[in-house]
């Protein structure tokens, strides 16, 4: 059901957006300078895209319930072929800056819970504040700047480096971490005014140890649901990243779709979307289960 009413609402809008939509795609094939009425006619002709468009939307229907996704009006390639690469570079970017904002927020933000209202805490604060508020695309130009064209650590765009990933990864990265030490350090927050972690410190343990041994689990809870939530809008929502730094991920190819009117193509990218919005909700849902126990007999006794 969800792959049919996403399939069905982006067939309408690329149908309702302005321009002709043979030409749109003959430009996506040969390139505005040699699309002419010619091109055009033929592209209309070969797709059927002079035919009503509810018999299109049947047909895609149809192919559908057989998984088959169709073809790509530009590229003529399979949708789950592209789809497929698009997605693996996708989730390499969403694993990449995981990791980073994981290594820079988790310790700021375990640090901060631990000392409430010293420097440090008040520092995350100006960071969360200021690294929020900044629009991913200015924070991208001020990478490639510093890092890549100044320093020159980094490519600026592309994939043909190793490390290519890493630039667009620390551009999600750094909104994520600063966000990621906020929700730590309420956690820890928590943690600490427990009567598990107060009864651990009356038996001589530090405060290290006394988060470790009996303060982690519940401090971990609220920081898996919000990566949770993070690691959907990374996948869904890097498209400005994504078609800064030229990254062939699923978020620069629907860019694309849109431009060339690649109907299919559109289809294929949002689907797998609303799928993986639908697979990373169940599984932040099961790790929160494994991590409270409380949530599963609140579960049972319901």
């Amino acid at each position: 059901m969800l792959a049919l009413l996403v399939g069905t609402a982006c067939f309408f809008m690329t149908r309702w957006l302005p321009g002709d939509l043979a030409t749109r795609i003959a430009a996506g094939r040969y390139g505005y300078d040699l699309v002419g009425n010619d091109a055009a006619d033929a592209v209309r002709a070969e797709l059927g895209l002079d035919q009503p468009a509810w018999l299109a939307l049947l047909r895609w229907w149809g192919d559908l319930l057989r998984l088959d996704l169709g073809t790509s009006l530009v590229t003529g390639q399979s949708i789950w072929r592209e789809v497929a690469h698009q997605l693996g570079a996708t989730l390499d970017l969403a694993v990449t800056t995981l990791v980073m904002a994981a290594a820079l927020g988790l310790p700021l933000g375990v640090a901060a819970g631990l000392r409430a209202g010293g420097w440090l805490d008040r520092l995350t604060v100006v960071l969360a504040v200021v690294l929020r508020a900044t629009p991913p695309f200015l924070l991208s130009v001020l990478l490639m700047l510093a890092v890549a064209v100044q320093l020159g650590m980094l490519p600026v765009a592309g994939d043909d480096h190793g490390g290519s990933v890493l630039l667009p990864a620390l551009t999600l990265a750094l909104g994520l971490a600063a966000g990621l030490a906020r929700i730590t350090r309420g956690a820890v927050r928590a943690a600490v005014g427990s009567p598990a972690f107060e009864f651990a410190r009356t038996k001589g343990l530090s405060d290290r140890q006394a988060l470790l041994r009996h303060g982690l689990r519940p401090a971990a809870v609220p920081v898996v649901a919000y990566l949770g939530v993070q690691a959907v809008l990374l996948v869904e929502g890097a498209v400005v990243v994504e078609t800064l730094f030229a990254w062939p991920g699923i978020g620069h190819a629907l860019v694309h779709a849109v431009f060339g009117r690649d109907i299919p193509m559109i289809q294929g990218t949002a689907l797998c979307m609303g799928l993986l919005f639908v697979v990373f909700n169940l599984l932040v849902d099961a790790a929160c289960l494994l991590l409270d126990p409380r949530r599963r007999m609140e579960g049972d006794a319901s």
